[in-house]
Formats: structure tokens, C-alpha cells, sequence
């Protein structure tokens, strides 16, 4: 594996063609560059904010349907 790939590089060539290839849904299964949260709440007196938010790089999801 070249070592000039970037994180994004590396799951579109080698990781999400594995995926797919073991039966894994791109559609349904696979997210990319998913938010999963808003970011922490800071107080500070009277005011209030949040922070940055999270971001996930690579999810995969089981699907319930498969085990019905």
C-alpha cells in the first residue's frame, strides 16, 4: 500500500471493496463521514455554546433484516 494515500484514499480503494465483496450493502451498511454528534456543551456563566462536533470516519451498520 503507497504511503501517499490519505485516510479517504485507503477506505474507497482497499476497505469498502472488502466490504462489498463479503456481502456487505454499500447503500444500506457503509457511511461515510458521518456526524454522530453536535458537539460538547460549554457553560460559562450565563452564556451558553457548543463545541465542535464529532465526526465518524468509516460506519458499518448490521443490518436487523438479515436476522429475521
Amino acid at each position: 500500500m503507497p504511503a501517499d494515500l490519505s485516510e479517504d484514499d485507503v477506505s474507497v480503494k482497499y476497505i469498502t471493496p472488502a466490504l462489498v465483496r463479503a456481502g456487505w450493502d454499500e447503500a444500506t451498511q457503509i457511511r461515510r463521514q458521518v456526524g454522530f454528534t453536535k458537539g460538547r456543551i460549554i457553560v460559562r456563566g450565563r452564556l451558553v455554546g457548543r463545541g465542535p462536533g464529532q465526526e465518524g470516519r468509516l460506519g458499518c451498520t448490521a443490518s436487523t433484516s438479515r436476522w429475521r
